[in-house]
């Protein structure tokens, strides 16, 4: 609930404190005494736009503040952790708004930094704001279904997630059709790069492979005639490692005789062992140099078709394997296509089927809870003196277009305010006074089923006396029971059911007009209770007969 309002040089209010407690406050004073500048002022706690006219004069800044209490559970929790604010369990919530004078405005949450619109966000979860200009609320039909559900205690979770299933159902098939008529399109060439592809057949590293190979033979091409002349050199009976071995041998049968032809034959052995190594590179290096103009033919073929497919497609000579893969999966996506299609065709009639029904069980509870609601409202409109009126709660089906999570329903509060009358909007056919106590009728009607944790009612018993305005204040003390409850009233009927009572008032010095507010004790509570009966001159009949009311309620 709202705790506490404190205002700095807003219109004609220099500074004021105000605390607030639970139950029905009344707020009363004469006309023109400032009771707007109150609301004005905690509507921009509440997100109001921000005007620099409702800085004081001479003021370089205005400053709004409002504390509520709420609970750690409430729904405000949430969206302060949404949007990266925090709050203390047990801690109030401070709102703060700041106006300068020369225009531009700042708020904070708990000295946390705030934009208006989020004020917006938070405002109906804290305050809700009821008169016969307010064309918000329960005077606008976007939010009837709401109440209508709130009012019912309908679960609309079922309808919402089977919303979901049907609309990403629809999304899936509607984009596999794109994909298929895009592929479509483009299967001739699709076949035909297949084909291109499967025929080359390439393969991963092959490009590298084919390259290293190409450039072996044409080294062996440039080194053919220098490998065959070292080969010369060491193969054959003539050749070096022959000899070599021949003088192995020979040196082998004197060795003995001295140690010196040892050590030669030792060396003369390590030297055959190595032109034996030679021998065996030389014909390794003559196999992988070897010269076939055929081969090498081939080789650059095979390497130019597979880098000249790869510049066709774009890609590296390593990614055609990839690629081809790929397209063949296209491809067999669109001969497939059909079948993937009706698949998702049915699960959108599934989905569509799931969502019908959860729709469907949505309007039978809100038509029955529709019924309700029309006679709890009925109940409180004979002594609100509306005899004649007539409340129902319209369901009715939408067009598809606006089907949504919520639903297919559209709800709509109407009256009729005379026997044979036509029904339609609250607003279009309700006078002044007729329309703020319909609205409080539907108030009185909705108020166990929860809402913003404080009311206020501005003037809504303007136009109305005597057992009407009883009845108001009758109502008004009803929902004070389960809602903080703020009132600004010219009816004495209903400032006697206040749990508590603030007078309104103007003052002048001479040079400066100030708005003020006063908390009124028993004694003072009486004497504002008789002027609103007897007008600015306060009889004792009058102070009589506010006692009386005092005393009643």
């Amino acid at each position: 609930m709202l705790t506490a309002l404190s205002i700095r040089d807003i219109v004609l209010i220099e500074a004021l404190d105000l605390d607030f407690r639970s139950g029905l406050g009344a707020l009363t004073g004469e006309t023109g005494a400032g009771k707007s500048i109150l609301l004005d002022a905690l509507g921009l706690a509440l997100g109001m736009r921000a005007d620099s006219g409702l800085v004081r004069n001479g003021a370089a800044q205005a400053v709004v503040t409002a504390s509520f209490d709420l609970p750690n559970d409430h729904a405000t929790a949430e969206l302060l952790h949404e949007n990266g604010l925090s709050a203390e369990q047990g801690e109030p919530l401070v709102i703060r708004r700041i106006i300068k004078a020369d225009g531009g405005s700042r708020a904070t949450v708990n000295d946390q930094a705030a934009s208006a619109s989020f004020l917006k966000e938070l405002a109906p979860h804290l305050v809700e704001i009821h008169g016969q200009h307010d064309d918000r609320g329960l005077l606008n039909p976007r939010g009837h279904r709401a109440l209508l559900d709130v009012f019912g205690r309908i679960d609309t979770a079922a309808a919402t997630a089977a919303h979901r299933e049907w609309r990403s159902a629809e999304d899936r098939l509607a984009g596999a059709i794109a994909e298929l008529e895009t592929a479509a399109r483009d299967r001739e060439w699709l076949e035909h790069a297949v084909a291109e592809l499967t025929a080359l057949g390439a393969e991963a590293g092959e490009e590298a492979t084919l390259a290293a190979a190409r450039a072996d033979m044409q080294k062996g091409a440039r080194l053919a005639e220098d490998l065959s002349a070292v080969s010369a050199h060491l193969d054959g009976s003539d050749g070096g490692a022959a000899q070599l071995r021949q003088a192995a041998r020979r040196l082998d049968r004197i060795a003995a005789e001295h140690p010196l032809l040892a050590d030669a034959l030792a060396a003369l052995d390590r030297a055959v062992i190595e032109a034996s190594e030679a021998e065996d590179k030389l014909a390794a290096a003559h196999d992988a140099l070897s010269f076939d103009p055929v081969r090498l033919d081939d080789a650059e073929t095979r390497l130019f078709e597979l880098r000249a497919m790869a510049r066709k497609h774009r890609v590296e000579p390593d990614a055609l394997a990839d690629l081809a893969l790929e397209l063949t999966e296209r491809l067999g996506r669109i001969e497939s296509g059909g079948q993937g299609i009706a698949r998702l065709e049915a699960e959108v009639t599934a989905t569509r089927a799931a969502y019908d029904a959860a729709t469907a069980e949505l309007t039978v509870a809100r038509t029955a809870a529709a019924m309700r609601l029309d006679a709890a409202v009925a109940s409180e409109l004979a002594p609100l003196k509306l005899d004649a009126a007539r409340f129902r709660t319209t369901v009715a089906p939408l067009a598809e277009a606006q089907w949504g999570p919520a639903g297919r329903d559209r709800v709509e509060f109407e009256i009729s305010t005379n026997p044979g009358a036509p029904f339609a909007p609250l607003i279009k056919i309700a006078s002044g006074g007729e329309l703020s106590r319909f609205i409080l009728a539907l108030k009185v009607a909705l108020a166990e089923e929860g809402g913003a944790c404080t009311m206020i009612f501005d003037e809504i018993d303007r136009g109305v006396g005597g057992a009407v305005a009883s009845a108001i204040g009758e109502r008004l003390a009803r929902l004070s029971a389960r809602a903080q409850l703020l009132v600004v009233t010219h009816s004495p009927q209903v400032a006697a059911r206040a749990d508590a009572h603030w007078l309104i008032a103007k003052s002048h010095d001479g040079i400066v007009t100030r708005t003020g507010v006063t908390v009124l004790d028993a004694d003072e509570r009486r004497e504002e209770i008789a002027r609103m009966l007897s007008g600015a001159a306060v009889t004792d009949e009058a102070r009589a007969q506010a006692a009386r009311l005092l005393e009643a309620a």
